[in-house]
């Protein structure tokens, strides 16, 4: 079976068992990569930027390589093939646990429950709880389900699609030493440099296809196609920027301003400043929007695969009718 049948079957078959059974509640793959590499930090951490450069290739590259030799170690058995690639791609993606976590809010929200909305919210972002009211919380939820379709969902299929195995797996333990080290904190600073650099290179194709599809998937695609343009860039994050606004845009709410992130308070651009405040019931709206957004972004992925690799065999078909019309 060709490379892009494996994983097309496989990122199909894994989506599949993301919507159905979320995470594993014990033993999860990416839980188990975070132990691993904080267990590297301890013995490499230095208030450096070489020493982080180097966790953070040991870690991602171990990972990545560890993908490639379980690949290797399959390649002759279809079914084997199809198999790992079904269970990398429910080990990365998050979709149906981030849904989960952002309705248990809401549902919190809803009930008038601002002290459990507060105890939930860390589970979903790392908002300082405490700071926010119950629209600061919606907001913080639905900022997190759009930047996370991104880094739980779309970004990994699509380097799936590029790399198989290794890709989706690189990506996501990329992405999770990014959430471990790559903040601006004292101690990760300078030691979190490159795993924050490496995720801003390795998220942008996911990022700019995850605002695409929010714009297609959306109810407003004029909306969300005009806070894109015009607000993304004005986003610290090159990333989170275009997601972001895209998703305020789709929704037709106000995302960004003031914010609080380990006692140290943020006063972000506001995105689609034509919409109106988050309300509650945009938490259920946005969790709609992010599962479409996977699902077309698995659909997006497939096909760029056959694409690719159709026009690859035609390029080396029409190489070898040249050379044999030379022979």
């Amino acid at each position: 079976m060709r490379a892009e049948r494996v994983f097309a079957y496989g990122a199909a078959a894994g989506l599949l068992g993301d919507l159905i059974l979320g995470d594993p509640r014990r033993g999860h793959p990416v839980a188990v990569f975070g132990r691993a590499a904080g267990a590297v930090e301890q013995v490499l951490w230095r208030d450096h930027r070489a020493w982080g450069a180097l966790h953070t290739a040991v870690c991602a590259g171990g990972a990545t390589g560890a993908a490639a030799l379980a690949s290797r170690a399959v390649r002759t058995s279809p079914s084997a093939s199809v198999a790992l690639t079904a269970a990398a791609t429910w080990s990365v993606l998050g979709g149906t646990t981030l849904g989960r976590e952002a309705r248990a809010i809401g549902a919190a929200l809803a009930a008038g429950d601002i002290a459990g909305a507060r105890e939930r919210l860390p589970h979903l972002c790392g908002r300082d709880p405490q700071s926010l009211d119950g629209p600061g919380i919606a907001r913080a939820v639905v900022e997190s389900v759009a930047e996370n379709t991104s880094d739980a969902v779309v970004g990994a299929l699509v380097w799936g699609a590029v790399g198989g195995v290794p890709g989706l797996v690189g990506f996501r333990a990329v992405n999770t030493l990014d959430a471990m080290v790559g903040h601006k904190s004292p101690r990760h600073r300078r030691f979190g440099w490159a795993s924050a650099r490496l995720d801003d290179v390795v998220g942008a194709p996911g990022a700019r296809l995850t605002a695409a599809l929010a714009v297609l998937a959306g109810g407003d695609p004029g909306g969300a196609t005009r806070a894109w343009r015009a607000d993304a860039g004005r986003h610290p994050s090159p990333n989170a920027g275009p997601v972001e606004a895209s998703f305020a845009g789709a929704l037709g709410v106000r995302l960004g301003g003031t914010l609080s992130y380990g006692g140290r308070v943020e006063h972000r651009p506001v995105l689609n400043t034509h919409g109106r405040a988050v309300e509650v019931r945009d938490i259920e709206r946005a969790v709609r929007l992010s599962r479409r957004v996977g699902v077309l972004a698995l659909g997006v992925s497939v096909a760029g695969r056959l694409t690719w690799a159709g026009a690859v065999r035609r390029g080396q078909a029409g190489r070898r009718t040249r050379a044999g019309g030379r022979g």
